[in-house]
């Protein structure tokens, strides 16, 4: 859970909640197409900011390593 921020898992609750709701109100109407297909989106961007905060975490212990090797370098002259 270290790569959601609280505004992030706020929004997965917000749209689980409401994604809810709407099963309820509506009931399995042709309308529950549109709220699953809304709920999709949600989470596919869910989905997306977590991998992109893996991948910048990844970079960042990368640029970590190349920065303390140049350090050393430096030392070394």
């Amino acid at each position: 859970m270290k790569h959601f921020d609280t505004g992030s898992l706020i929004v997965i609750i917000i749209t689980f909640i409401l994604f809810t709701m709407a099963l309820f109100f509506t009931g399995l109407t042709h309308d529950l197409l549109l709220e699953a297909g809304v709920f999709l989106v949600s989470v596919k961007l869910i989905i997306m900011a977590y991998k992109s905060s893996v991948s910048s975490q990844s970079i960042q212990q990368e640029l970590e390593e190349i920065k303390t090797l140049l350090h050393e370098l430096k030392k070394n002259r």
